[in-house]
């Protein structure tokens, strides 16, 4: 058996590399690993290797170093990464990705510790390109799974920081489609998974609702892909009432900059759920596919809709107690256990609990 290095807790690192390339929502789940180690280890040099379109997100914070890998250039994209890493050699890899394209990847990055997932997560051969694992948990938020990465090095994430940096110019484009003074609804409809994703209708019946009983002004959002602009469109079709429409319109800095500037967002489990509770917005999220208490907003899960457990009874014939965790239920119709009505009620329990804090709106 191999043998399982760890690292001197007083020791400080010279350098360390952490290969997480993507998807959005996980990336910023690493944000508040780094903003760790840079509280902790002041003077140990950060690179992060991460994909191309995840760079656009974080690939600003301050004191890490990006190397972007571009997996849609195929061998180009590995003999990019391999030129920038050529006769380096880092104290450490933090490999918290598993698939078979990061395990290539991670043959680059030298380095005598290289800090995996425990045999439950692994897959993909993971296990041949490193040689510590993270403690084995059941019940793990992804944040919290990746956090563990910490504990071989000694540390420990006793708070959850973000930060990401927003530009002037991203808050410029909130403030002129998003003026402050009226509560808003931001709705992000769509998930790069599709089973993920609600019915166009159902958006358009909440948008309604959220507009004429509560007053609410409506902003869909949306990424510039055919698939992003049609569903807009149906949802707009659907619509009795004019909304803000820029789907397709924003970058991914200035949605952090919306997703900042709303009172709530409504979304699947998705990139921008994530990069809402990073900038510190409540999530109405919706879940059926997959397991909020996993994959959910981090930082408050209260409003959410939660049909995971009806999703494993109809699907799996088991409670969701009784499933792997992270097990994806990711059927068709699987969403439509989510009802209008249900989003309406947390709706307006979050309305109510505005009121009853007095919190003035965020825009």
């Amino acid at each position: 058996m191999r043998k399982r290095k760890t690292v001197d807790t007083g020791a400080t690192l010279e350098s360390l590399c952490i290969l997480r390339t993507s998807a959005i929502g996980d990336v910023t789940h690493v944000v508040p690993l780094v903003r760790t180690l840079q509280a902790a280890m002041p003077q140990t040099r950060l690179t992060w290797l991460i994909g191309k379109l995840e760079y656009r997100v974080v690939g600003d914070l301050p004191g890490v170093e990006f190397i972007v890998f571009d997996k849609s250039a195929r061998r180009e994209g590995f003999r990019a990464v391999r030129e920038k890493l050529a006769g380096r050699r880092f104290s450490a890899l933090l490999h918290m990705q598993v698939a078979l394209r990061s395990n290539i990847l991670s043959v680059l990055v030298k380095s005598p510790l290289r800090i995996g997932y425990d045999r439950a997560r692994s897959k993909d051969l993971h296990g041949l390109f490193i040689n510590c694992r993270i403690a084995s948990r059941k019940g793990q938020h992804v944040l919290d799974a990746m956090a563990s990465f910490l504990e071989p090095l000694g540390l420990s994430q006793e708070s959850v920081r973000w930060d990401i940096p927003i530009p002037a110019e991203a808050e410029e484009f909130a403030d002129r489609f998003l003026p402050r003074g009226r509560r808003t609804l931001l709705i992000s409809p769509t998930s790069s998974h599709r089973l993920r994703n609600w019915r166009a209708e159902r958006y358009a019946a909440v948008a309604d609702h959220a507009m004429n009983e509560l007053g609410w002004r409506i902003v869909l959002c949306g990424g510039p892909s055919s698939f992003e602009r049609e569903f807009a469109n149906q949802i707009l079709a659907a619509m009795k009432t004019p909304c803000i429409d820029l789907t397709g319109k924003d970058t991914l800095k200035q949605l952090l900059a919306l997703l900042r500037r709303a009172d709530i967002v409504l979304a699947p489990d998705s990139g921008p759920m994530h990069m809402a509770n990073a900038v510190g917005t409540p999530v109405l999220g919706l879940h059926a596919a997959s397991n909020p208490h996993r994959s959910g907003p981090y930082s408050d899960r209260q409003w959410c809709v939660d049909r995971y457990d009806a999703a494993a009874r109809k699907y799996r014939r088991k409670p969701a107690e009784k499933l792997a965790w992270g097990t994806k239920l990711e059927y068709p119709g699987v969403m439509d256990l989510i009802e209008v009505d249900d989003v309406i009620e947390r709706l307006h329990a979050f309305s109510a609990h505005l009121d009853a804090t007095g919190r003035q709106a965020m825009s």
